[in-house]
This record gives C-alpha cells, structure tokens and sequence, in this order.
C-alpha cells in the first residue's frame, strides 16, 4: 500500500505560528472583542451540563433554521478544519480530487494524509485570482474551492462557483469566512451558497469561529445532501462537538447573532477599505485582486526580511510562502482597527525605506 507524502511545514504552517508574547497579531484571521451576552451566557450555562452526553439535535435544528435547510443536511464538527478530514477519509474512493489554489491548506493536506493523488488548479494574481470554471477537469470527481478565499481574500462569483457542481461530482465550497462580506445593499451574504439545495454534490463548509473569536471551542458545520452526510458522520469520533460548543452553535444561528454578524461584517469592510487604500501608498507593495474578508494578501519584494524585521518591531504578519501558488514574495496582513492600521503601516514604511 501507497505511504502519502508527508505534509511537511508548508501545508502544515498556520497564523498562530507567527504569534508570540508581545507582538501585535496581523497573522490570525479571527476577531477579538469581548464575547456578548447573548453567545457567552449559553455557554456558561452548558458547563453545568457535562456530566450528559453531548447531543447535538437542537444545535442541528437551530443551524438548518438559519439557512433554510433540513437537519438532514447538517453535520456539525469541532471546527471547520474537521470537516475537510471527514471528506478526505469518506471519499477514499475518488478518482480525480482537484483543489484550486491559493486557498486554505488544510483540505490538500487532509486528502494528502488520507492517500489521494491531489491535482492543483492554481489561479493567478494577473488576474486577481480569477476563478474560471472552465479549468477545472471535467472528470475531477472531487473538487474543493474556498469563497471568500483564504489567503487572497478574494470573493468569487457565486455563479462561477455554482458552474463548478455537476452529477457525479462532489464540489466542497470553503465559506469559513462568508460571514465577514459584506456588500451595501445586500441584506445576506453576497456570493454564499449556503442555502442552496437544487446544486448536485454541493457540499458548504462554515465556521463559527472567526466572528465570535471562538477558535478555541472548535466549533463548525457542514450542509450538504442528505445522502452524502451520513458516510461523513461515520467517519467522525463519537460525541466529537462538545455541549458548550453545541450551545455555542445555538446561540451564533440566531436572529440575534445573524443581524450582529451583518453589522459586524459592515464594520469590517470599512476597516478593510482603510487596510487597502493604507497599503496602496506604500512603496513596492501590490494588492491583487479585490479583498472581501477579514484579511488581505500582499506582494513585496523580498517579503520574508520584511517580515522577519517587522517581528522585530512588534508586529506578526502571515508568510506567504506556504500557499501553493504563492510565493516567498507575499504575505498576510489581517484587518484590525483603523489606529492599528496605521501604526502598522508606519512601521512598514519605516522597514521598506531602511532596506533601499
């Protein structure tokens, strides 16, 4: 029998990895602000409930509610990332799995660790990373795509996404960060394919932790067809979501938590803006494509130093390196508050015009 190739450091490196004691953190794409009352109650009560059994029927219930499915089509997972393993191990038997790159590492690496041959589809920043449906193989039975993307922070088209879905086929869409778009005039998630049943093979990831800072918790959930989900519940631990992250799914499918989200995701676009518009009077640094999450991917020249001596300076970036399709000439910087923008842009600044 066939040994997959070691992940390495590349798939395997992560955001936390660039943290330390004393750095500002541009490198993890989750939001910290104090949890409010409506998400941090529940899970506080649930500790009172641990001596039982996590069940997961109410959360279910409460998720499909909120995007207009069934509870058949719902599978939660301790976070986003479980899911892509619970594909990979599933869908053993698939022939041809395809996933477009740049994008979030881990479902690569959890199709490499279960023994699939990957095929890479890269898409290309003289084009802002455009997603053509048309270069995926026909026969690829199992394709996996992230919108918004990380790390490009690139949102697709949701019809060139939905272009991709095909008999035969199983499409996974990485939403883990549809709930930080935003566009004005649009009441939901602009491009998310989350409530949409008609598709064959569609399978929607998302992730609770981003918004609500709850990456700690591990909590996520998978919507897909009926048929599909119960050979990804066998292929999951017993009991593998925890009661306060049950409640903490509850509470984050409500009214309350979908308006919050929205005006959040609003906040952030501002902030974004203030990101790009920062970063665009900056010597040598190229913003491709059009960011629409809560992160934004850069190029500059000789990245790696810059990064190295921004740590110096107090202030962690994401590497650009271990994405396929990008390179030691990129990083990530996360979006946070305008005054921290701006001090870090100063410090960039500064870094750039000591190196000429």
């Amino acid at each position: 029998m066939a040994v997959p190739e070691p992940i390495g450091e590349g798939l395997g490196h992560h955001g936390d990895a660039e943290v330390a004691p004393g750095l500002i953190d541009l490198a993890v794409n989750v939001r910290r602000q104090p949890m409010p009352a409506w998400l941090a109650e529940p899970i506080t009560a649930s500790l009172t409930r641990l001596a039982a059994y996590p069940d997961a029927t109410g959360a279910t219930a409460a998720v499909a509610a909120r995007h207009g499915r069934d509870p058949a089509e719902v599978l939660l997972t301790a976070g986003a990332a479980q899911a892509f393993v619970l594909l990979a191990q599933a869908l053993r038997g698939a022939r041809r799995p395809v996933v477009v790159h740049p994008q979030f590492t881990e479902p690569e690496a959890a199709l490499r660790n279960a023994g699939h041959q990957v095929e890479r589809m890269l898409l290309s920043p003289a084009d802002g990373f455009r997603l053509d449906p048309a270069r995926v193989p026909a026969d690829a039975d199992l394709v996996f795509v992230g919108n918004p993307t990380n790390p490009t922070s690139v949102l697709h088209p949701a019809a060139d996404v939905a272009a991709l879905a095909r008999p035969g086929r199983v499409l996974v869409v990485d939403e883990a960060f549809a709930d930080t778009t935003y566009r004005a005039g649009v009441a939901g998630e602009p491009e998310s394919l989350a409530g949409r049943t008609d598709l064959p093979g569609l399978v929607v990831l998302r992730s609770l932790t981003k918004t609500w800072g709850l990456a700690g918790l591990r909590i996520g959930y998978l919507l897909g067809p009926a048929d599909l989900l119960p050979g990804l519940a066998a292929a999951q631990p017993l009991w593998a979501v925890s009661t306060p992250a049950l409640a903490a799914a509850t509470a984050c499918a409500s009214d309350v938590a979908v308006a919050a989200e929205r005006r959040i995701a609003a906040e952030l676009a501002a902030e974004r803006d203030h990101l790009v518009a920062a970063l665009a009077g900056v010597p040598q640094v190229t913003v491709a494509g059009r960011p629409a999450s809560a992160f934004v991917a850069v190029h500059l020249p000789g990245a790696a130093e810059v990064r190295r001596e921004l740590r110096r300076r107090g202030y962690a970036v994401r590497r650009g390196d271990t994405f396929p399709g990008l390179g030691a000439d990129w990083l990530r910087v996360a979006v946070r508050d305008t005054a921290t923008t701006d001090a870090f842009i100063a410090t960039l600044n500064d870094v750039l015009k000591e190196r000429q």
